[in-house]
């Protein structure tokens, strides 16, 4: 499918390169449209250049392995050539497992909480530990894999909404019976001894760690600053082992989300929570249906969507997601199906859907905004499922 571009002049971001612009190669009047929001580029690059340009606790050729590794689960080509281009270790990326036993469990550990976030365990995070990888190491390890399945999305829906069929590359074969057949856990307990919710809520959660936090008086400047105007949580605290690129992720989450133009807010936090249903983020999904609630007064469509089962299968990924939109007026199903298709691994929205969209008085202007709320929460759940867990408030012991 073709559509007619928007116009307006295209602007860059305010940077010497732009791999997303780069990868995507979009002609002038599609890149005015993917640049509308230049500060969601902008730091979108200063987040890529924190975790594969700058100094940190993985060397660089293992950081660009797993990140290319990352993107051969997610189906993106362009994204694992380019690693490779840049240096990525080549035994990261191929079918068969590194004999080094420390790489070994990165890449298992990649295979997991990618493919499968929800179904990581405070045990997964042990076994990196025992494997030699530290709390700084494996905060990155998840921001490898989370960072690039923001990417992932990213170049996925603004090829498809540029008219393009994306191209999708065969995932690596299974290497590890990790997670293999894990039911979800219905234990009662989180691991700080507070009580685990087991069913989707828009009531207020808080989150616990496995992996260390910056204790609050030993944060620097530079940590504080990079979740500046958030909670001094453990979340943000974990985080902020890597400042630089916590710091460029709060901007993004401002710029995606809390922006006046472009699409209603209220529907932007919708698909935030669409998302984080379809990777079984009970967390997330409880913050921003509730967001999504208090803006668009729609508390009992927003629990709807919280409420629909998704059967699944042995790597937790949903095999029907029809449940999600039932019941909900022609707009908000057209938005729940785009952006739970584009959220599953590897991405399956289509141009169908953008068709449904369009037909409903979205912009292509507002759908870059519903792809960059979809992408940057594959990013956000893979965080959040993989370094720690929710518990409900007041309940520790």
């Amino acid at each position: 499918m073709t559509s007619t571009a928007p116009g307006g002049t295209p602007a860059t971001p305010d940077l010497a390169t732009d791999v997303i612009g780069e990868l995507l190669g979009l002609d002038a009047e599609w890149e005015a449209a993917r640049l509308a929001k230049p500060e969601a580029a902008r730091q979108t690059q200063l987040a890529y250049d924190a975790l594969f340009e700058s100094p940190g606790p993985i060397d660089p050729p293992v950081r660009r392995g797993l990140a290319a590794l990352t993107a051969r689960w997610h189906g993106a080509p362009a994204l694992v050539q380019h690693h490779l281009d840049r240096g990525a270790d080549p035994r990261l990326v191929a079918d068969e497992l590194p004999s080094e036993p420390r790489l070994r469990a990165a890449v298992q550990h990649l295979d997991l909480i990618t493919v499968s976030p929800a179904l990581v365990r405070q045990e997964d995070q042990d076994l990196l530990a025992a494997a030699g990888w530290t709390p700084d190491e494996v905060v990155v390890l998840s921001q490898l894999s989370a960072y690039t399945s923001y990417q992932a999305r990213l170049l996925y829906g603004l090829s498809l909404l540029s008219g393009r069929t994306p191209t999708a590359a065969a995932p690596p074969p299974p290497r590890t019976t990790r997670g293999t057949g894990r039911v979800k856990s219905q234990a009662t307990r989180a691991s700080n001894g507070g009580e685990r919710p087991t069913a989707y809520t828009q009531e207020l959660l808080s989150w616990t760690a496995w992996v260390s936090p910056v204790p609050v008086d030993e944060l620097t400047p530079e940590q504080e600053e990079s979740f500046a105007g958030k909670t001094n949580g453990e979340y943000f605290r974990l985080l902020s082992r890597s400042p630089a690129l916590l710091k460029a992720r709060t901007a993004i989450d401002a710029a995606v989300f809390y922006t006046r133009e472009g699409l209603p807010r209220a529907e932007r936090e919708l698909a935030a929570a669409v998302t984080s249903k379809v990777n079984d983020c009970i967390y997330c999904a409880s913050v921003h249906s509730r967001k999504a609630s208090q803006l668009s007064k729609r508390v009992d469509d927003v629990q709807r969507v919280l409420d629909a089962t998704l059967p699944r299968d042995a790597a937790w990924h949903p095999t029907d997601l029809t449940p999600l939109s039932a019941g909900q007026d022609p707009r908000w199903t057209a938005i729940i199906t785009f952006a739970a298709a584009l959220s599953t691994t590897p991405s399956t929205a289509t141009a169908d859907h953008l068709s449904a969209l369009r037909a409903h008085g979205i912009s292509d202007h507002h759908l870059v905004d519903l792809i960059g709320a979809v992408a940057f929460f594959s990013w956000a759940n893979r965080l959040m499922l993989t370094l720690g867990e929710p518990f409900w408030p007041g309940t520790t012991v």
